[in-house]
């Protein structure tokens, strides 16, 4: 008999936790575990802005896949551009750019999400995201550039439009991307004394009518109270109309001259799962309360790309898409994948929320840990404790405490490497959400597998 093949689709919070229980798990010879991943490594999404500002290195944030001692997953350094759950063949492009199909016997969904954007004129041409680790390396050197040609410029119009930046989405990713960024202008502007201060602004605007309201209303306006009180635009009920290479249009009419735009303004789960041409829930996966996809024989998904049942919560609730609800659906997944190989019954995944962490970068953040509500000082210490405490490794966690230590100490580097530089890469660039199949192609290809013998 065949060893079964388990196909694991994503690194990200929720394929890693999967894949590590797994290798755990499983013994020698019951299965071989596969993953389809672009890069060897675990990023953690959510100390990115802290990446986009300088205050850690990216190498902190990706966390090598090849360090566990218990290492047996075959890594395919590539994407899953299809998958044909009839012939059970996942379609994967290589980095090289070949195309190659993955035959398996299970297969796990946990692609996670794209930056969500909308048919707003220009936007997919001059917006970056923050979702990628190029993107917040991108972003850093862009920002001490516009610092750079501000300074060197004889024009007060170009000088203007350089030291404006906009970002887009008032959720947590936005809010933290402009307050670590505001800071590092705020500290960089002092080693450009032919700069006026005051030239310096930052916009942040979101559609909804509040900030963070997941926090409640209380934090949410302690945040709004920092942000402001940093000298940050904040606009509630606004979003974009319109993007240029230097302006932007707002959608109360205003035109602000700039040549940054970081668009955060939600996810949307991977075009991968479109593919599959199964039943959706506001674009992620329907899934059982065992994160099994109805009606096809061994596939499973979850993470940002699934709607899992909120059992804690019920009323048809779904599992938001954080890190921590993409943890611990990967190590009950890898136990439901398990008791599937082995006959035996799958349990349902539930876990109640531990609350909400905001890093604003220095001593300013709001949290609530467990249903309680923290600012400043200690808000900041519960946040670094739990995404020091998430972090996977210990060599993970050994950089990330270094790096913040050495920027306590010895303060913000403004160092540009020059990345991208020559050709500004778009959303689409940096997320490859232009190489996915349809339906229709899926089905014409592996019928020519099956046509080849």
């Amino acid at each position: 008999m065949a060893t079964p093949r388990i196909l694991v689709v994503g690194a990200g919070f929720a394929g890693i936790a999967c894949v590590r229980r797994l290798e755990r798990r499983l013994a020698p010879g019951e299965a071989e575990i596969s993953l389809v991943t672009p890069f060897s490594y675990q990023l953690y999404l959510p100390l990115l802005p802290q990446v986009a500002s300088g205050v850690l290195t990216p190498q902190s944030v990706a966390v090598s896949l090849r360090r566990s001692s218990r290492h047996r997953t075959r890594i395919i350094p590539g994407g899953a551009i299809g998958v044909d759950t009839r012939a059970k063949v996942c379609v994967v492009r290589k980095i090289t750019g070949e195309t190659v199909n993955e035959r398996y016997d299970y297969i796990v969904l946990a692609p996670g999400s794209i930056t969500r954007t909308f048919d707003i004129p220009g936007l997919t041409d001059y917006a970056r995201g923050m979702k990628t680790l190029a993107e917040a390396a991108y972003i850093r050197d862009h920002v001490i550039a516009q610092l750079d040609l501000a300074d060197a410029s004889q024009s007060e119009d170009e000088r203007i439009s350089r030291l404006q930046f906009v970002v887009v989405g008032g959720g947590y990713a936005g809010t933290e991307t402009a307050a670590c960024l505001q800071r590092l202008t705020t500290n960089a502007i002092k080693r450009y004394p032919r700069l006026d201060p005051r030239l310096i602004k930052w916009h942040l605007i979101d559609i909804a009518p509040k900030l963070m309201p997941e926090l409640g209303d209380k934090l949410g306006r302690s945040a709004l109270e920092v942000m402001r009180g940093r000298g940050v635009e904040v606009s509630l009920g606004v979003s974009i109309a319109e993007a240029g290479p230097e302006k932007v249009t707002f959608t109360d009419g205003r035109v602000v001259p700039t040549r940054t735009l970081i668009w955060t303004a939600g996810v949307a789960a991977s075009p991968l799962i479109a593919t599959l041409d199964a039943e959706t829930v506001r674009g992620r996966l329907v899934v059982t309360p065992e994160m099994a996809v109805p009606g096809l024989n061994g596939v499973f998904a979850m993470g940002d790309a699934a709607a899992v049942p909120d059992l804690v919560k019920g009323d048809g609730s779904i599992c938001p898409p954080t890190a921590q609800h993409s943890m611990r659906q990967g190590r009950q997944l890898a136990e439901n994948v398990l008791a599937t190989l082995r006959g035996a019954p799958m349990k349902p995944y539930a876990h109640k929320d531990l609350g909400l962490v905001v890093d604003l970068g220095g001593t300013d953040a709001v949290s609530k840990p467990l249903g309680i509500e923290l600012r400043g000082l200690p808000a900041q210490a519960v946040a670094r404790g739990y995404h020091w405490s998430a972090l996977r490794t210990n060599v993970a966690k050994t950089r990330v405490l270094t790096n913040w230590l050495l920027n306590a100490i010895a303060g913000d580097d403004f160092v540009r490497t020059g990345f991208l530089a020559e050709r500004p890469p778009t959303l689409r660039d940096f997320e490859h959400t232009d190489e996915y199949l349809t339906p229709d192609q899926i089905r014409e290809h592996t019928a020519s597998l099956s046509a080849a013998g």
